[in-house]
């Protein structure tokens, strides 16, 4: 064929398969580590992946399909999605790429795009009420099909920026946790994709061309203080790469008495021991990481009624 010889065409080729090969030996192994690290997949699971039609939950499957070919315990996986009635929502995409894969799955049809549109003004955040809507359906979905565990798409970047959130929206330290327990207490919840890059699953979702299907909810809404705060962990990403990493690492390392919650440490009662303390005023002595970084243009965050999460 044409091009086949083109010593160019080859080079790229092979630089672009040694990419994928390399991306894909990551993700594989940010995923692994994740569930070893929070013992999210046990023998006998069954596993239920909750999938969008986005790049997230596809790369998430897509992930724990392979995965579970070589893992030392056995789990059974079942995709379900959720076909909330939204206008142009191509049906036959989710079940003919699923089939394609083997995988098991179940799709529930349940209008709540209509019940979110009535409810909530034009103009208004819908993310609060259809994540209510949707979390429900899926807790009750996953009874009925005998899941052990829910697997959701959040990754890395959704963790950092829901602890922002939090912070800037809600005045509380609370991110978005590898696995918990659901709200009616029924089902445990993970999050595998908690160590990975957004970047790399836009990376993977490319090379692996999955059928990303569009929600016309979220996407309608420019102005979301998610999409915002996002926006500017990515500039302070560009400026001072790892950033992003060490917020991550930071919510996994937590030091109560270096914080002001007193429930978590008896800040009243305290008292000199005369026995040294190996923490003690030494909160980040080093002068350098303290300096004044270079002016990063401010990003201007609107108060707004805080997102639940997914």
């Amino acid at each position: 064929m044409e091009g086949m010889n083109d010593p160019v065409v080859a080079t790229d080729g092979r630089k672009a398969a040694f990419e994928a090969n390399k991306l894909s030996k990551k993700l594989h192994r940010q995923v692994g580590q994740a569930i070893g690290d929070f013992n999210m997949i046990e023998a006998g699971d069954r596993v239920m992946v909750c999938l969008s039609g986005g790049k997230d939950s596809y790369a998430l499957l897509d992930v724990l399909i392979n995965l579970r070919r070589r893992a030392p315990v056995k789990f059974d996986l079942i995709a379900v999605n959720l076909d909330q009635k939204q206008p142009g929502f191509p049906a036959d995409v989710l079940p003919n790429y699923l089939r394609s894969r083997g995988v098991d799955f179940h799709i529930e049809a349940q209008d709540t795009y209509s019940v979110v549109k009535r409810i909530i003004p034009e103009g208004q955040t819908m993310c609060s009420l259809c994540s209510r809507l949707r979390r429900g359906i899926l807790y009750r979905v996953a009874s009925e099909l005998g899941a052990s565990k829910i697997a959701l798409g959040h990754h890395r970047d959704d963790m950092v920026v829901t602890l922002l959130m939090n912070m800037f929206f809600g005045s509380r330290l609370k991110g978005m946790p590898p696995k918990l327990v659901s709200d009616d207490g029924r089902h445990v919840v993970i999050r595998p994709l908690a160590y990975v890059a957004e970047s790399d699953l836009v990376r993977w979702a490319q090379h692996r061309q999955f059928p990303i299907i569009p929600c016309s909810l979220c996407g309608s809404q420019d102005n979301l203080q998610r999409v915002q705060v996002k926006k500017m962990i990515h500039e302070w990403e560009r400026q001072y790469p790892g950033r992003i990493d060490n917020m991550l690492t930071a919510m996994g390392k937590v030091v109560p008495s270096h914080l002001m919650d007193r429930k978590l440490h008896p800040f009243t009662s305290l008292q000199a021991s005369g026995v040294p303390d190996a923490q003690g005023d030494k909160a980040f002595d080093d002068d350098d990481p303290c300096a004044t970084p270079p002016a990063v243009a401010p990003i201007r965050l609107v108060p707004l009624t805080l997102e639940e999460d997914a």
